[in-house]
């Protein structure tokens, strides 16, 4: 399975402070928690909240961009922790259109 980091994703619900139709990018991948052999994933939106979706959640509350590539800005993004992320995304690291 290719990674899904930098790819961006879209909420099909209000969620986290966003309206759905809001676009984020994944930042950080980790072995799903029910289904082992899968892959959850975690996102950050413009308003600079983040969350983790299991590979259940991420059909129920994301739908994938497919037709655009990841951001090549965001596909080497090391995440440490979610303190880094906050500053990152204070520093003006994340970029939304």
């Amino acid at each position: 399975m290719s990674s899904k980091i930098g790819k961006k994703f879209v909420l099909k619900t209000d969620m986290l402070g966003n309206p759905r139709g809001t676009a984020g990018y994944a930042f950080a991948e980790y072995r799903d928690f029910n289904w082992r052999d899968e892959t959850g994933i975690q996102i950050i939106f413009p308003n600079g909240e983040y969350d983790g979706f299991s590979i259940e959640e991420q059909g129920l509350f994301l739908t994938e961009v497919y037709e655009n590539k990841p951001n090549p800005k965001y596909t080497n993004y090391v995440f440490e922790n979610v303190i880094q992320v906050s500053r990152d995304f204070d520093k003006g690291y994340w970029k939304f259109e």
